[in-house]
């Protein structure tokens, strides 16, 4: 088989591919342009793509392709209608990454809450030094026991970010984007309701015509003093320039590690609030620990191997 890798970079220099090569002869580009894309698939039977976009017309003039392994569990860089045209199977790899979000969701819910970046520069600084006191107590933080942890989307990735809340004592409920997620154990409530009287809240639903903008100018002005925004979804979902000009008209905090476009623009109104602060950003990143990369392997190498065995 001919295997052609078009975004390698994407899964990390620290991680061993070796295993593909037991399928055949293995190409492998760290990135691919839309220029680029065609004439590197031209050959292939197998091609294991992240972002890089695959169109029918490319489909069409790759004769020998008979399978795309998508390395992710979003597919919409794929025309999945074409490719089922064509008869060229089409795998994804669900799941790997539900450990690693669910940490990174916590690592920045805790650092906006204990105002991490303030007090590291309290002591960098040299102003603890010169207080003579022992302790610094001049930037409040709250504690997640007690407080109302709010769920947008509580799938796979939602349902443990729940456990785990409820764990450090959060009382949780849910807001369903689809409208058919009910009867869940955790209280559902309408958007605007869980955005006026929850504490922290976390986004965790996919991106679609439903989500899109989903929190913008209109709503997020019901978000209560103090309160912890994170998108952990997509970048779209949060209408970025609203959200910027709310993080300069009140006292509220953000942790994004998705934005739209990827990676983020210079011009983003984001980069530019005067409470930089009370914002956290981090490079799409949440769902790559290095174990949930080797999971992901792992299910392409699988998904190769029983496509094969046909």
């Amino acid at each position: 088989m001919n295997i052609v890798i078009l975004d390698a970079k994407t899964l990390g220099d620290d991680l061993d591919i070796s295993a593909l090569n037991t399928f055949g002869e293995v190409t492998t580009y760290q990135t691919t342009t839309s220029e680029e894309t065609l004439d590197r698939i031209k050959t292939a039977e197998i091609i294991i793509t992240n972002k890089v976009v695959i169109t029918a017309q490319m489909m069409e003039e790759a004769p020998q392709l008979k399978l795309i392994c998508i390395a992710a569990t979003g597919m919409n860089n794929v025309d999945l209608d074409a490719a089922k045209t064509m008869r060229i199977e089409v795998k994804n790899v669900a799941g790997y990454s539900t450990q690693s979000v669910v940490q990174h969701t916590f690592s920045m819910a805790l650092y906006l809450i204990g105002e991490m970046a303030y007090y590291d520069n309290v002591v960098k600084s040299g102003s603890w030094s010169r207080s003579e006191l022992f302790t610094d107590v001049s930037r409040p933080f709250f504690e997640i026991a007690g407080k109302r942890w709010g769920i947008i989307g509580l799938g796979s990735i939602g349902k443990e970010v729940a456990r785990v809340a409820t764990a450090f004592g959060a009382k949780v409920c849910y807001h369903s984007t689809s409208g058919e997620n009910y009867g869940q154990k955790y209280p559902h409530m309408a958007l605007d309701e869980l955005l006026q009287e929850c504490d922290i809240i976390s986004i965790h639903c996919p991106l679609n015509e439903k989500t899109q903008n989903l929190l913008n100018t209109s709503n997020l002005g019901l978000l209560k003093d103090g309160a912890i925004l994170l998108n952990l979804g997509r970048g779209s979902i949060i209408n970025e320039a609203d959200l910027a000009g709310e993080l300069d008209k009140k006292d509220i905090y953000a942790g994004l590690d998705v934005l739209t476009p990827e990676p983020i623009a210079e011009d983003n109104p984001l980069m530019h609030v005067q409470n930089k602060d009370r914002l956290l950003i981090t490079p799409h990143m949440a769902w790559a620990s290095i174990e949930a990369r080797k999971k992901l392997l792992e299910g392409i190498v699988e998904n190769i191997k029983i496509f094969m065995e046909k």
